[in-house]
């Protein structure tokens, strides 16, 4: 069994990239910023897309839930950096979407993230 994972995706592997800045209080006691805030990163571009394409999201016939999370941290970011985070389609099913995700510092084109 190989434990080789494939290269991360870079910024052009992204059709939707979304400008995001880090808080103070984002950072945790190591200096940098803490897990779950990724995941809200994540979950801001994701519902901040959505609605730009179809409006009010809570207005839909049918309510999207998140059923699985990953992130994979390949470099810390912190307060003050600005970011990007990129959005894609991993898999596009008939009733379910998969999203890939990746978090870029502000110029940088190799992910400090990566997530679906």
């Amino acid at each position: 069994m190989s434990d080789a994972r494939p290269a991360p995706p870079t910024r052009a592997d992204f059709p939707v990239l979304e400008p995001v800045q880090t808080r103070w209080a984002d950072n945790d006691q190591y200096g940098h910023a803490n897990n779950v805030v990724y995941y809200a990163w994540f979950d801001t571009v994701v519902n901040g897309w959505l609605g730009r394409q179809v409006g009010d999201v809570t207005r839909l016939p049918a309510l999207g839930v998140v059923v699985e999370t990953s992130c994979r941290y390949l470099a810390s970011v912190a307060f003050p950096d600005a970011l990007t985070v990129g959005l894609g389609v991993e898999r596009l099913g008939e009733r379910s979407v998969t999203y890939r995700l990746a978090v870029f510092r502000e110029d940088a084109d190799e992910p400090s993230a990566v997530g679906r």
